[in-house]
């Protein structure tokens, strides 16, 4: 499981560069025939992971409640954030992950709600679902990058 929480912070630390060098301005738009934009797949990832790993294992998320209904699947952004929700999400992009390393080493992951994504895997443990959260982030950070590119290039025109 090493090789899981190490790339799901290689992949975090591309995701933390993006929120901090996207201007504000871009980072908050929704380019036509999409849904969301930057900030929402970078908060929902967020949301995502304590929801996968903590909820679905009968344990409270390491972050506030109100974060994860704000960024869970079906939600659609709404006001730009404050710099105090930005510099909290950032800082979440690691600390959620270090604990959850921390959690699982300790072994406190002791059962786990089956659950069947929206992409028909059934997670069955927290071992599936640290699996799937790294499928499910390389996902948004694919869309992230769609998002940034057609940004630039609506910014260009």
């Amino acid at each position: 499981m090493e090789k899981i929480f190490d790339i799901t912070i290689q992949n975090r630390k591309i995701l933390y560069k993006i929120l901090k060098q996207t201007p504000p301005n871009l980072l908050f738009e929704i380019p036509e025939g999409y849904r969301n934009n930057i900030w929402w797949n970078i908060a929902h990832v967020v949301a995502t992971q304590q929801i996968l790993i903590y909820k679905f294992s009968n344990l409270t998320p390491r972050i506030d409640d109100s974060l994860i209904q704000k960024f869970r699947k079906g939600t659609l952004p709404d006001l730009p954030p404050t710099d105090e929700e930005i510099d909290h999400i950032g800082g979440f992009l690691f600390s959620t992950v270090e604990w959850t390393q921390q959690d699982y080493e300790n072994g406190i992951f002791k059962e786990y709600n089956e659950y069947t994504t929206s992409t028909k895997v059934v997670l069955s443990n927290v071992e599936d679902a640290l699996k799937f959260n790294l499928f499910h982030e390389g996902l948004h950070l694919g869309v992230i990058l769609s998002l940034d590119k057609i940004l630039l290039k609506e910014k260009a025109s």
